[in-house]
């Protein structure tokens, strides 16, 4: 899947576990308009660089692949959904 949008958000790296890490940041689409959406990915383990030269308000386009789990704990059945990007450009 594909987005196009401008850098809203830009995170840290956040190192999960000592073989994970992850690094969050937000694309805002329809940002001209009276709805702006602010899309919330995740870039993990060797990708999370992609961010570094990129800036926030820069346009950018993202590939991605939209993820889904289950977990079953105490208080029953919950799913989860997760934008996982595996390609960050910024548009000139």
């Amino acid at each position: 899947m594909q987005l196009q949008g401008k850098l809203k958000v830009k995170n840290d790296t956040q190192k999960v576990s000592e073989k994970f890490q992850k690094r969050d940041f937000v694309v805002t689409t329809d940002f001209d308009t009276l709805y702006p959406q602010h899309i919330s990915l995740q870039l993990t383990q060797d990708k999370v660089n992609l961010l570094d030269s990129i800036n926030v308000d820069d346009l950018v386009t993202v590939e991605f692949n939209l993820k889904g789990r289950e977990f079953n704990g105490a208080n029953g059945t919950q799913y989860f959904n997760t934008l996982d990007a595996w390609k960050l450009t910024k548009n000139q």
